[in-house]
């Protein structure tokens, strides 16, 4: 295809999405292709500014609470989990250091926790009732926690359904369900990077039961490494098509795969290695395409803060967690850290207003 041809598809898909229609999957990884960065983000922050509020940009106080590490699925691209028997650095956080991080969140005026681990053998839907119920008759905090992957894992081990887990964890205190574990929603993908881990249809569906009981809940992708351009894609025609049934989906959250420290990394040549241009454009292209998801966030946490603020000018509205504590990318070789006043200071410095909110995207502060 000539460049002009190229240009002239890019054109009438973005004209399409612009004028409210849904483009297909064979126009995103049209899009992706193109490498067209200027034109595409331009539309995604069309699109971005007609969903939410052009004026603002959201993030949240919250704090990613790692109980275990201790994990059986062995997926190549993690360096976080150690394997069962390790005791010189496998761990399962006690009670009181759990109650002693949140009480350290909320005294810095956070609003919730995001609690995620490993599929640890030993833990069953019991642990986790005891641990939320003991949890909310503490402290006034949102648990956003356990990917699918773990609900899945935890069901299993107490031989029970999937509604059946979440109606008792939901009931013992879990409030949204986040995002983890959802890589790329393709079993070829899968089949390769966490063969031991949920498969796609799985994943989904404990997502589906969530969302029917109520329950609100994020949508990830991690990108970079086996998978194909329209294999991403695939990821996200999924996404799209459970939220069209379910309208559970606040945000999506998109991020690079981090190459330090795994056995995935040795697999994934350097100069395949995704870039900050193709962070921003598939980020893009994300927006574009899921046009029934509300929110977009930026991962300044696997790009830095610079790109993480341009992000918010490609159809990203949300900057993410300030991350009070995260332990699973950086064991990959990314350590950025920020805090409130970065945060506000960044958002501020692309003329918008900073909003710190709740995990339900509800204001909790406002820097007029």
């Amino acid at each position: 295809m000539s460049i002009t041809a190229t240009r002239t598809t890019t054109a009438d898909i973005l004209d399409r999405a612009l004028s409210g229609e849904r483009i297909g999957d064979a126009d995103a990884i049209a899009l992706l292709e193109s490498r067209d960065l200027v034109a595409i983000g331009r539309a995604a922050n069309e699109l971005r500014a007609r969903r939410t509020d052009p004026t603002r940009i959201t993030f949240i106080v919250d704090r990613n609470i790692n109980y275990t590490n201790i994990c059986v699925t062995d997926c190549d691209f993690c360096a976080f989990y150690r394997r069962p028997g390790d005791r010189r650095e496998g761990y399962l956080l006690p009670k009181p250091v759990i109650f002693k991080k949140i009480e350290e969140t909320l005294a810095l005026g956070g609003t919730g926790v995001l609690m995620q681990g490993g599929h640890h053998p030993d833990l069953g839907v019991d642990y986790y009732e005891d641990l939320f119920s003991s949890i909310k008759a503490r402290y006034p905090i949102h648990l956003h926690a356990l990917s699918p992957s773990e609900i899945q894992h935890a069901a299993r081990r107490s031989k029970l359904s999937i509604p059946d887990t979440l109606s008792r964890l939901r009931d013992a205190g879990l409030d949204s369900v986040p995002g983890g574990g959802g890589e790329i929603l393709v079993d070829r993908v899968r089949d390769i990077i966490s063969p031991q881990k949920t498969k796609s249809a799985e994943w989904l569906n404990v997502m589906r039961h969530a969302q029917r009981l109520g329950m609100s809940t994020t949508a990830t992708m991690m990108y970079g490494h086996v998978e194909t351009l329209a294999e991403r894609v695939e990821h996200m025609r999924k996404i799209r098509d459970l939220q069209d049934e379910t309208h559970g989906f606040r945000a999506f959250i998109s991020w690079t795969f981090q190459d330090d420290g795994n056995r995935l990394g040795a697999l994934v040549p350097a100069e395949t290695m995704p870039t900050s241009f193709d962070y921003l454009l598939t980020q893009a292209v994300s927006r574009i395409y899921l046009d029934n998801v509300d929110h977009i966030q930026s991962s300044w946490v696997t790009q830095g803060m610079k790109i993480g603020q341009v992000a918010l000018e490609f159809g990203a509205d949300d900057l993410g967690s300030i991350m009070i504590e995260e332990n699973v990318v950086s064991a990959a070789g990314t350590t950025y850290r920020a805090s409130t006043d970065d945060f506000v200071r960044t958002i501020k410095g692309l003329g918008k207003v900073p909003v710190q909110r709740d995990t339900l995207y509800r204001d909790v502060r406002v820097w007029n």
